[in-house]
């Protein structure tokens, strides 16, 4: 099984800013490049910190309400000084969450979310900058085509993975959605079964009805040659 990696996703074509870019000509790249951050570099081109189009509001949100009907905002120090910032070394979120390009999807995902940004810096083993990867990139794991996700199943998962014959397990999938019927040789293997298809880029589920020959969950109680059991499983 192979996870499509952060250098299959990724932006290399990254817009970047140096810590004394100032305000307006931040602005200016998000709007002429049509995206919603920038990493900045240092001189070695290595990421520092990332400026993002909420970092730039901030400026805006601090102003007062030239009507007076809004509430005034009182600002934690940290914010006051990014919305006071004029250059990108004080408006920038750092350090910078980077990735690196041979991380899966999994790991680029996982990181996001630990620590709740949605885009990440990715870089080379000398820490500089090689491109860019958001959520919206890793996301498109789910535009794979449901006949693509069924061959990886069939070889990756069954056959070369688990030994089981392409022919004893029928594999459907629908807009992602994976039902996997047949017969696995043991009751334990059911729920591997089902684990590493439901791991397989772009599955969004998997639901399982499978039959297995041998009970080697229940040592008490062995079926005979021949006989099979019924496991009904999904997720």
């Amino acid at each position: 099984m192979r996870h499509r990696m952060v250098s299959d996703l990724m932006t290399t074509s990254v817009v970047r800013v140096r810590p004394d870019t100032g305000f307006k000509e931040i602005a200016k790249l998000l709007a002429e490049y049509d995206i919603t951050a920038v990493p900045v570099v240092d001189d070695d081109d290595r990421p520092v910190g990332v400026v993002s189009e909420a970092d730039l509001l901030r400026k805006e949100a601090a102003q007062l309400d030239p009507a007076g009907l809004l509430p005034v905002l009182h600002p934690k120090p940290a914010a006051r000084a990014k919305a006071e910032a004029a250059t990108a070394a004080g408006l920038m979120n750092s350090p910078a969450v980077t990735a690196r390009p041979q991380w899966t999807v999994v790991e680029a995902a996982q990181v996001m979310e630990r620590h709740r940004v949605k885009r990440l810096p990715v870089v080379d083993e000398a820490g500089r900058l090689v491109g860019l990867v958001s959520r919206a990139d890793l996301l498109r794991v789910f535009l794979r085509g449901d006949r693509a996700i069924r061959e990886e199943i069939n070889a990756d998962v069954l056959l070369r993975t688990l030994g089981i014959a392409p022919d004893a397990i029928l594999v459907r999938v629908v807009d992602g959605r994976v039902t996997l019927r047949g017969t696995v040789e043991r009751k334990s293997l059911v729920p591997v079964v089902v684990r590493l298809c439901g791991g397989v880029d772009g599955v969004v589920d998997v639901s399982a009805d499978l039959d297995h020959r041998i009970d080697d969950t229940d040592t008490s109680a062995d079926p005979a040659p021949g006989t099979s059991r019924r496991s009904g499983l999904a997720s």
